[in-house]
């Protein structure tokens, strides 16, 4: 049997490495932060796979370049105009084709980065055609979800405390009753606050948007996988702000119907409003 030459060998290897590497890393994926992580959760939602690849791909790479190109400047600098090796100093004190210079580089530079960035801000604020809408209000300190689409109903989601998490539950992450949403379906977010400023925040998602009182924000995702992913209110909002967690779980259509019909019974009259107003405050774990 011949021999397989170096180069072909560490290619196949490094290629058989990498498959397994992510195969692992599917298998294991959940939708929260991990011990030690650096850089973003994975993206599960065309927005976050944008915002992953701006920054992993090009804003990281044109940093690191500037960053480097910076310090070599100010090495040499320091190395080749010192005291020792000029004791007698420049009296120059402008030189304008320099000034011109590394004044015009940065406005290019910045130029270039606001393009792709203002075409991904677009993709984000252009909510097309949703399938599903979800009202979301930020409470102190919970959140209330209502499906105007599927009867009216809602619901509080409270963070779970110690004592009742159970096997497979998240401390400060798990709650009560997650947001439910089918899987590869645009969802559009309206979302507002009851009593002080909020913000729903899922990494992931690449959603985060305040929830303010009087005021209806909106935003969208479409979740590409089946699977349960974390996030947290992301505005300063009381002493209870670090125990409102956002927990949602992304299903398959087919059970997503099932689940909606299961809590259809407590629908509201029409109009969207939901019968479930909130009649208790959570007191801080």
């Amino acid at each position: 049997m011949p021999r397989m030459k170096k180069p072909l060998f560490l290619s196949v290897f490094l290629a058989a490495a990498l498959a397994a590497a992510r195969a692992f890393a599917d298998a294991a994926y959940v939708g929260m932060a991990k011990p030690w992580q650096i850089g973003f959760q994975p993206p599960v939602t065309p927005v976050m796979e944008r915002l992953y690849a701006i920054h992993n791909y090009f804003l990281l790479p044109l940093i690191t370049v500037i960053t480097v190109f910076v310090l070599v400047v100010m090495v040499y600098i320091c190395l080749r105009f010192n005291r020792k090796r000029n004791p007698v100093p420049s009296k120059t004190t402008h030189n304008t084709r320099l000034e011109i210079i590394w004044t015009a580089i940065p406005i290019l530079i910045l130029v270039v980065i606001a393009v792709p960035s203002l075409r991904i801000h677009y993709f984000m604020e252009r909510i097309v055609n949703p399938d599903l809408t979800i009202k979301v209000t930020g409470y102190q300190w919970y959140w209330h979800y209502d499906y105007p689409d599927n009867g009216g109903f809602g619901y509080d989601s409270y963070i779970l405390k110690d004592s009742d998490l159970k096997p497979g539950d998240i401390r400060q992450l798990s709650v009560d009753n997650p947001m439910v949403v089918p899987v590869g379906t645009r969802v559009r977010l309206l979302i507002t606050g009851a009593d002080v400023i909020h913000s729903w925040s899922v990494p992931s998602f690449g959603v985060k948007r305040d929830a303010i009182p009087g005021r209806l924000n909106d935003s969208w995702f479409e979740v590409d996988r089946v699977g349960t992913f974390y996030g947290q209110c992301s505005q300063l909002c009381g002493v209870g702000h670090g125990f409102m967690p956002i927990e949602v779980k992304v299903v398959s259509r087919e059970d997503f119907a099932k689940w909606a019909k299961q809590h259809a019974p407590a629908a509201a009259p029409a109009g969207g409003e939901t019968n479930q107003k909130p009649n208790k405050k959570q007191d801080t774990p």
